[in-house]
């Protein structure tokens, strides 16, 4: 019905798919509010990004939390009340936040304050929302935000690259006296993760390793909020490590992907699917691993586990809670996390602490697996002698699995996780996944910006006059268009190189030109 702020463009396609993604797209007896999100593909091409600050935010925020370039998130508002007047004989309808950023809590709470607001006083009301929205600050990695919408002040604060993995957010703000006092969202994305994770908290390392693989999963959730929460909240299980395939929080049976994921002419692609209709019992059966959740309670004692089935077991109509897989674990179950959360449900400890428990527990988890790479993939850095001013930096080493496994005996995971079992054999499988082609890029990256720098820094130290002495022009000039080349890819792609070092180059190659006679002078300071 309406698009807000009006000059943002969506295409129709992506306009109908919003559309279907915003109701529950099963019979939900459910009357009153629920919230949700999806997460939805561009369609068309790229279109310029509002804020040109995307690389800097997203060079300082944490992998998990960058801004997706061809993905938007949906966060979701739906009232469903009864009301004769209306033809259905009930008011429905959702009010949607589309964003690239990922930050859930905080989109779901300014939902919370804004819908029902919207419904009561429609456009104006949004106008004005907007208009306080305009305020805001960019979010800047590492800064707490004061955020004011329709008379309150949401204080938040957004995560960085360098927060230590596992540390609390700060707890104590700075309060600046604020009137009235503000609304302070601990985390601007982490979810509750005992209550997301509660009928499979016997399973977390199984469902563990399957988002570590990359596995196709099919989540089915009695509704949308349940799908969502659970698709985000194993996303999340691998932090500190990006998790790079696709995933859909909600999905519908209207999605334009629908055919690409139903088809069974080819493998199911590597993607987390998070659905509410019963429909896709039967189009999705050939998936290799089936969540299927009841409705999530909070209950005084340990909700009910599923159990792990066979997937022979999956009943078109009528079926039960279960992760059905023939998914077998390469490592062995861990009995004492188990036994902490159970005490923590007898003692009735707050759902927040038994979540920092889970974090904590899958953060170990993934620092015992990923550490063992960090350590091999440092070592195939160059050594720093080897890097000289006047030719080019050495290569970084190709990584090697074999020699990556023969590392393991004496640095493997089992220098700082309990667990026992296979990890010879997940790595391998781990080899083969989206995940590591992610993680190994990114690092790639890193570590070839670094030896640009190194570079640079190399450079800045020698004698470019005593070089010079026995130098062709030919030779001079091809140095002056390197070193110009070197400068502006510094700065272009944010090499971590000091300001004063990129100078320093900038004066060099004045120096050099300067030497050279004057024609040459001439068509270098003009090139």
């Amino acid at each position: 019905q309406l698009v807000y702020p009006y000059d943002f463009r969506l295409t129709e396609k992506e306009k109908t798919s919003i559309c279907y993604l915003s109701f529950p797209d099963s019979y939900s007896g459910g009357l009153g509010d629920t919230q949700f999100s999806f997460r939805l593909r561009q369609s068309g091409g790229q279109r310029t990004a509002h804020y040109e600050d995307d690389g800097e935010y997203n060079r300082e925020a944490p992998l998990t939390l960058q801004r997706e370039s061809a993905h938007y998130f949906g966060y979701v508002y739906f009232r469903q009340v009864k009301d004769s007047s209306m033809k259905r004989g009930y008011f429905q309808k959702s009010l949607v936040l589309v964003s690239r950023l990922p930050y859930v809590n905080l989109f779901q709470s300014l939902l919370q304050l804004i819908a029902p607001e919207y419904f009561d006083k429609l456009e104006p009301c949004l106008e004005a929302v907007c208009n306080e929205i305009d305020q805001w600050p960019p979010p800047v990695p590492g800064q707490t935000l004061n955020l004011p919408v329709m008379g309150v002040v949401i204080q938040v604060r957004i995560p960085s690259r360098v927060d230590k993995p596992g540390s609390s957010p700060v707890k104590q703000f700075n309060q600046e006296n604020l009137l009235p006092a503000p609304l302070v969202l601990p985390s601007i994305h982490e979810l509750d993760l005992f209550r997301c994770f509660q009928p499979v908290l016997i399973h977390i390392q199984m469902l563990w390793e399957l988002m570590l693989l990359g596995e196709p999963i099919v989540v089915m959730a009695p509704s949308p909020t349940v799908s969502s929460e659970l698709v985000l909240a194993l996303t999340s299980c691998l932090a500190p490590l990006r998790y790079c395939c696709d995933y859909r929080p909600y999905f519908t049976i209207h999605d334009s992907e629908f055919k690409e994921y139903t088809t069974r002419t080819q493998a199911p692609p590597n993607i987390v699917v998070g659905v509410t209709n019963p429909f896709f019992i039967k189009t999705l059966q050939h998936w290799p691993h089936i969540l299927r959740v009841g409705e999530l309670k909070m209950s005084g004692d340990l909700p009910k586990q599923v159990k792990v089935k066979k997937l022979t077991k999956l009943k078109t109509l009528d079926t039960k809670p279960g992760i059905y897989t023939s998914y077998k674990t390469f490592l062995h179950k861990d009995k004492t996390l188990i036994k902490r959360l159970l005490k923590g449900i007898q003692r009735k400890r707050p759902s927040e602490v038994q979540s920092a428990l889970l974090r904590r527990h899958l953060l170990e988890l993934t620092q015992s697996f990923i550490i063992p790479l960090e350590h091999y993939i440092a070592s195939l850095m160059p050594l720093q002698r080897a890097i000289t001013p006047w030719k080019n930096p050495p290569q970084i080493r190709p990584f090697r699995q074999d020699d990556f496994m023969k590392t393991l005996e004496h640095a493997g995971p089992q220098l700082t996780c309990v667990l026992k079992g296979d990890w010879l054999g997940l790595y391998r499988r781990f080899f083969r996944s989206p995940n590591f082609d992610g993680w190994y890029r990114q690092r790639h990256k890193e570590m070839t910006q670094k030896l640009e720098a190194l570079h640079l820094e190399a450079i800045c130290e020698a004698n470019i006059v005593a070089w010079m002495k026995d130098k062709s022009e030919v030779e001079i000039v091809d140095l002056v268009l390197k070193l110009r080349e070197k400068l502006v890819r510094a700065r272009c792609q944010h090499l971590p190189v000091k300001e004063e070092t990129l100078q320093r180059v900038g004066l060099y190659i004045e120096t050099v030109i300067d030497s050279l006679p004057e024609d040459l002078q001439a068509v270098l300071h003009h090139h």
